[in-house]
């Protein structure tokens, strides 16, 4: 089981850009099979997003629920997907 994680962006976002390669560093740190993740263009999915509750770029869906609603810091991001799996296991058990 993994964590499935949604990045929502705009093209020519430079927040959006610097999002996704903290999430790509993130994810290898801490291993690659635990979190999957996807980018999602607002522009091509708008009523997904919108349904999600997504107002800006880049925003951050955990497991299909909106976390962050703007650019998280590294430790935050880190934080929250350490809790994610943290829960994952516990349900496991």
């Amino acid at each position: 089981m993994s964590i499935n994680i949604e990045i929502f962006s705009s093209p020519g976002c430079g927040k959006c850009g610097h999002a996704k390669e903290v999430l790509c560093k993130i994810t290898d740190a801490m291993g690659g099979d635990k979190i999957q993740w996807r980018e999602v263009n607002i522009l091509e999915e708008i009523d997904y997003a919108v349904g999600l509750g997504v107002m800006t770029t880049p925003s951050i869906a955990i497991n299909g629920k909106l976390v962050f609603a703007g650019l998280p810091s590294a430790k935050k991001l880190r934080g929250e997907l350490e809790q994610q799996l943290q829960t994952m296991e516990g349900e496991q058990l």
